[in-house]
């Protein structure tokens, strides 16, 4: 996949720049370097190697640098942020986020965010007054911003570990293999993908933080993929029988504002009239073509009306999807400093269902990946071309691509949106009788299960958009639930850690462990652990399973802000 430079990156983040592979060698620790074919191969070395620069790498790099670690931190993109920056999702979160159920880290770049916009943007009286600031008013979050915005925040948080040498930022190297020694692993090897050079990355700790949970293959560490059968977990929503390539669709997000008076129609793109006519071939049965304002609702899957109008006026019963999520409100800011709003498609028309890309090859990853940019485009143009208008007309031309709030030339996220990743064969998995409403109330429980090992809490409701062997949604009622340490933790391998979508979960149970301030909350609590278990000369294994160092590991990620149980 081609990526993109950010050349405002300097500007946005107040001078604090991520390394690049130049300044990334000077930075970091130089054990062995040679001419190989004309291209510089180097060596580099630190405490722990994570690849991954998205919420849950970032974070498990901000929760081992603030506890003494030197750390090497990759990232596929030129944007560090994951779901939040270069996939363009505003955050997805439970309705007591501003007071509670997350870490302080977390609330702390939210609450930056906010900052940052009070400090760079002509914000109204009004607006600016307000210490829950929402810049967009989107109905998906209480705070939803541009994914730029996050970029120049989390840079910020890294900022002083890049100056004084500790932290080694990697953008735009992507990990392609490992040596590994019994239990343990000995070196990544990722390729820059602009010099196509080589680096070996050392270190005592790796951690996994990739969308797709890509160095659990590469170090032969145990993992799962898609979905487990009933047999297998005892879930209520599990199928009767697994299926490794049965994954959640994935979605190319892009942004658009509206102008009125203006045309702004995108040249047909060519997969369009296959788009224009293409129903999804799920159980239960879709709504007729994706191309339309219509879906499946989640919890009863029924069909349901969707409205649009891109002033961000009512229509009707239906949700207007204009302002579902919604970055940029415009009466937020000055008059005249935007002429209508911006929001950003990630609507169930754009879902990507007809393959699987976890676990294949980089050609069949790119295959889908291009196709599934042709439906958002075929969205857009469909938008702009034929979408009904309230007056009976067809079609809004002033619909416009902003390809600058994505920091892209096609207009298009950095990087697709995936929900489901493969996941390690860990010490605890967390399954629906933990956290499912309905299991745990069969049960006699009200609550979710309690662990005695919790690094973290969460709550989203299991929310499994339709996968790419045909299933229709799986939504249904969750509770707020705590992190079990054991999820966090392989079965065998000794130094190797997951921090993101790939933890011990199910496919069930992915769908409330996958958004962001659980992502972070998962990544904080193992850049913590490398630190504990170097400085107690222990594995992860042997932090969870001896209750002297699981008590003094709770009591160290209280210590810095991580909520272990929910208030009553």
């Amino acid at each position: 996949m081609k990526r993109r430079n950010f050349l405002g990156l300097v500007a946005m983040s107040g001078g604090a720049v991520a390394a690049g592979p130049a300044m990334a060698l000077a930075a970091g620790e130089k054990e062995a370097q040679q001419q190989k074919g004309g291209k510089r191969a180097a060596t580099l070395t630190a405490d722990v190697i994570i690849a991954g620069g998205g919420l849950g790498g970032v974070a498990a790099a901000l929760g081992a640098l603030r506890n003494g670690q030197r750390v090497v931190l990759t990232e596929e993109t030129d944007w560090i942020g994951g779901q939040l920056s270069q996939q363009g999702v505003p955050p997805d979160e439970h309705p007591w986020i501003e007071t509670h159920g997350a870490t302080a880290a977390y609330r702390e770049m939210r609450t930056r965010i906010r900052e940052y916009y009070k400090k760079n943007y002509p914000l109204t009286p009004d607006a600016a007054a307000r210490p829950n600031l929402n810049p967009g008013d989107g109905g998906v979050s209480k705070l939803c911003h541009e994914p730029r915005v996050a970029v120049a925040v989390l840079t910020d948080m890294l900022a002083p570990y890049i100056s004084t040498g500790r932290l080694t930022l990697l953008l735009e190297h992507m990990a392609v293999s490992a040596e590994t020694t019994g239990n343990r692993v000995r070196s990544l090897k990722v390729q820059d993908l602009r010099t196509r050079a080589f680096k070996t990355l050392k270190g005592e700790f790796f951690v996994d933080a990739t969308e797709m949970g890509d160095l659990l293959p590469m170090t032969g560490t145990e993992y799962v993929t898609g979905t487990e059968s009933k047999a297998e977990t005892g879930e209520l929503h599990a199928p009767e029988k697994a299926d490794p390539a049965n994954n959640q669709a994935f979605t190319m997000c892009f942004a658009i504002d509206y102008d009125p008076n203006g045309n702004h129609v995108i040249e047909k793109p060519k997969e369009y009239d296959f788009w224009k006519k293409h129903v999804p071939q799920l159980t239960p049965a879709w709504s007729g073509p994706i191309l339309g304002l219509h879906y499946s609702d989640p919890r009863t899957l029924k069909p349901k009306e969707l409205g649009f109008q891109p002033e961000g006026n009512k229509t009707g019963n239906a949700l207007n999807l204009w302002n579902y999520r919604k970055i940029i409100n415009r009466f937020n800011f000055k008059e005249g400093t935007y002429s209508g709003d911006i929001t950003i498609v990630n609507w169930p028309q754009n879902d990507y269902m007809l393959g699987n890309i976890i676990g294949v090859s980089r050609e069949q990853f790119n295959f889908h990946v291009n196709r599934a940019k042709q439906l958002s485009l075929s969205l857009l143009y469909w938008l702009q071309t034929e979408a009904p208008r309230p007056d009976g007309g067809k079609g809004w031309p002033g619909v416009r691509l902003r390809a600058d709030i994505m920091g892209t030339e096609d207009g298009l996220a950095k990087y697709p949106y995936i929900r489901e990743a493969r996941r390690i064969r860990a010490l605890f998995t967390v399954k629906e009788e933990h956290v499912g409403k309905e299991q745990r109330a069969q049960a006699g429980g009200e609550k979710a299960s309690v662990f005695a090992d919790s690094v973290g809490v969460g709550y989203y409701h299991i929310d499994l958009h339709p996968s790419c062997r045909g299933n229709n949604y799986i939504d249904f009622a969750s509770l707020p639930y705590q992190i079990p340490l054991g999820a966090l933790v392989p079965k065998r391998m000794e130094n190797l850690l997951p921090a993101n979508k790939n933890i011990g979960t199910t496919h069930i149970t992915n769908g409330c462990f996958r958004e962001h301030p659980t992502e972070w909350n998962i990544g904080e609590a193992v850049g913590m652990l490398t630190a504990y278990a170097r400085d107690k000369k222990a594995t992860p294994q042997q932090v969870h399973g001896n209750k002297g160092l699981l008590r003094g590991f709770q009591e160290l990620v209280r210590s810095q802000g991580v909520e272990t149980e929910w208030p009553n």
